[in-house]
């Protein structure tokens, strides 16, 4: 009575990494040729702007091999397969933005007391170019962002780097037409500043998932109240839900009938209706009659 199909669960571990491939050598190309013009004119701007997206392709490579770490099947010894791979690449990403963004606040309020002169329309051009790119690879990423926060954290860095490419642009215009050279530091701290408050959110969710806490669109006491609910339940105790990787939730539940009959079926309904309303794609329920079991049958409290 433990057992349950698998056939309606609908697991996928395809992951489709050849799209982090692609946005990796894309981010990887267009750094190289921003921090080429960067150095060479000495605009602080356009280095910070390379940094953010060699960060990036940094980033990307992260997630490119997490998923394809995920894509791998289980073994006796790793029975869940390298799922986990896809939620501590987007903690080491969130961490490595939060580098960068320290040391370009550090490096433009050092340069406010002399601005370097810089080519304004050089900085227009290549960070206009910058735009195309960080929203053509962002698009990439698109339809799976919202499940998966390996495709998230890529997701919302490039959105990022549009951002600063834009900041970039108007910088660059307002010292090609009134010569206000001061605007590269300031740009510079401003994308320290998007950096930051852009990785904050990825952070905080990649821990909280690596440290499997109820995902943030789930609300553990509505699952909860859905199992009540369910045919001949009297009890439910050691609910446990949690993300397994990209696009996986699992769940772990002990539930009271007072009933003997139509376990299997009533497990099976219970996974479907799991699956359709919350999302929960790998559950496992156990049933009890509440009558032998010597273990604690009530509900857990969390510890605050």
């Amino acid at each position: 009575m433990h057992d349950h199909p698998h056939g309606h669960h609908g697991h996928r571990h395809t992951s489709h990494h050849h799209v982090f491939a692609w946005a990796m050598w894309i981010n990887l190309a267009y750094s190289a040729i921003e921090a080429g013009f960067g150095l060479t004119y000495n605009s602080l701007a356009l280095i910070s702007d390379a940094l953010h997206n060699l960060g990036d392709a940094a980033g990307l490579a992260l997630a490119w091999g997490a998923a394809w770490m995920a894509s791998k099947t289980p073994t006796e010894r790793h029975t869940f397969g390298w799922r986990r791979a896809t939620q501590l690449s987007p903690l080491f990403n969130a961490m490595l933005l939060v580098g960068f963004s320290g040391a370009l606040l550090w490096e433009a309020i050092g340069r406010f007391q002399n601005p370097p002169e810089v080519p304004g329309g050089l900085v227009v051009a290549v960070a206009g170019l910058g735009i195309l790119v960080n929203l053509g690879t962002a698009a990439l990423f698109l339809r799976g962002q919202k499940t998966d926060l390996n495709k998230r954290g890529a997701y919302l860095h490039l959105l990022a780097d549009a951002a600063v490419s834009v900041a970039a642009v108007i910088a660059g215009l307002g010292i090609w037409w009134r010569n206000w050279f001061w605007l590269d530091p300031l740009t510079a701290l401003l994308v320290a500043l998007v950096i930051g408050v852009s990785s904050w959110h990825l952070l905080k969710a990649s821990f909280m998932q690596v440290m499997d806490a109820v995902p943030e669109n789930l609300e553990k006491a509505e699952v909860e109240s859905y199992l009540r609910q369910l045919p001949g339940v009297t009890a439910i105790h050691h609910v446990h839900i949690w993300s397994l990787g990209a696009e996986e939730i699992a769940l772990t539940a002990h539930i009271v009938r007072n009933t003997v009959d139509g376990h299997d079926g009533f497990i099976d309904v219970a996974n479907q209706a799991l699956q359709e309303r919350f999302g929960i794609n790998h559950a496992t329920l156990q049933i009890e009659l509440g009558e032998s079991c010597h273990h604690d049958h009530h509900d857990h409290a969390p510890h605050h």
